[in-house]
């Protein structure tokens, strides 16, 4: 039997999460609401998970996935007729269903969170905000220049009783934005620790090889060729270090010819998609994250819940949980040289120092994004009641 939650009213909620994407198919916004829902669910809360109908294989209607309810909104694939048709059925569920749900939690910011936002206000029923920040401010609403729809869209998303920042940065972007900014509360993406918990911290160390790890797309925007590049510079494989890369992606051939150009081809491991990433931290020493852009990485997240200190970039999530000096380096992306000299320095750490600076982001994580300390931020906002973190 589900742990009831007990908190403020001591009354179960009931929760429409709302997605606007491809589900049960995991991206980084599918596996945050995969892994919220679970844990409202176990708090004994009742979770309904609303989508838009984008595949044939999956039937319009009622659903399941891993335990959870969803509901999926059928609409014809007509380009703007469409969408107004997908709009305009989800307002009316919205409305019909106004006795059965307590909250709406909007998970990406977009024409359904607008949609949402205004029924919602109509209604006088809480609803939250999720910004996750680059998709939004690159291709969605919050793009500048976009036309009338998405201006349209951001005064609707205004009227939301609450906004989910990831970061602070996403924060300060939404005041710029007009965003009330008593309603906008920093509460980040929640982790499952307990898949981290059993990993031996600092690691048994038997072949002599240390490791850097990265976990993730090989895509552009996550800027391994400056990785590379940093390795090199950095004289990573000449000391004997080991650059594990997990995951796939269309960047594969080109970074490994790049590789074999900077002569550091055998100090990387190509493992491909992994569906075992808590044994590869394990395996690790630091982790590895030099995007141009994120909203906050999940792998960020995971890489500091196995005690892993983090060499990152200096964009929104990353600032807000690496801290120079205390559990991993920093430095500004595209910065090929400051990245060498931050993975340098790592390298030069002893083991010792290095665990101790993986125990404190461990300790960073588990105060500030364990899935119970965010589960414990959002309730608030759900019951309409101040509270989260700002």
């Amino acid at each position: 039997m589900p742990e009831q939650d007990v908190s403020a009213t001591g009354r179960p909620l009931s929760l429409l999460l709302l997605l606007e994407a491809h589900f049960p198919s995991m991206g980084g916004a599918e596996r945050q609401l995969e892994t919220l829902a679970g844990g409202l669910v176990e708090r004994g809360h009742q979770v309904t998970v609303v989508l838009p109908r984008l595949d044939a294989a999956h039937p319009a209607g009622a659903g399941e996935h891993a335990g959870l309810t969803l509901w999926r909104i059928g609409y014809p694939r007509i380009p703007l007729l469409g969408s107004l048709l997908l709009q305009l059925r989800l307002a009316l569920l919205l409305w019909r269903w106004r006795g059965r749900y307590d909250a709406i939690h909007v998970h990406i910011a977009h024409n359904m969170g607008a949609v949402a936002a205004l029924v919602g206000h109509l209604l006088g029923k809480p609803v939250v905000l999720k910004f996750s920040g680059w998709w939004e401010a690159e291709q969605g609403c919050l793009r500048r220049g976009a036309g009338p729809l998405p201006a349209l869209a951001r005064v609707l998303l205004r009227r939301a009783s609450a906004v989910q920042a990831i970061s602070r940065r996403i924060g300060q972007d939404l005041v710029a934005a007009g965003f009330d900014p008593v309603r906008i509360h920093w509460t980040p993406n929640g982790v499952r620790t307990a898949r981290f918990e059993a990993l031996p911290r600092p690691r048994p160390i038997t072949d002599g090889i240390r490791r850097v790890v990265f976990v993730g797309r090989l895509v552009p925007e996550k800027s391994l060729d400056a990785v590379l590049e940093a390795w090199q510079r950095a004289g990573m494989a000449a000391a004997g270090w080991r650059l594990r890369l997990v995951g796939g992606g269309p960047e594969e051939a080109v970074l490994r010819a790049q590789a074999e150009r900077l002569g550091i081809g055998q100090s990387l491991e190509w493992v491909g998609p992994s569906q075992d990433v808590p044994r590869h931290l394990a395996e690790a020493d630091a982790g590895i994250l030099a995007s141009r852009t994120e909203g906050l990485s999940n792998t960020l997240l995971e890489y500091m819940a196995a005690g892993l200190p983090v060499v990152a970039t200096r964009i929104s999530g990353s600032e807000d949980f690496v801290e120079p000096g205390r559990n991993g380096w920093l430095c500004a992306p595209g910065d090929v040289d400051g990245l060498a000299a931050c993975l340098a320095d790592c390298a030069a750490q002893s083991d010792q120092a290095r665990a101790v600076l993986g125990a404190n982001a461990r300790a960073d994580l588990l105060t500030r994004a364990a899935l119970p300390a965010v589960i414990d931020a959002l309730l608030p906002l759900y019951r309409g009641q101040p509270g989260g973190a700002r």
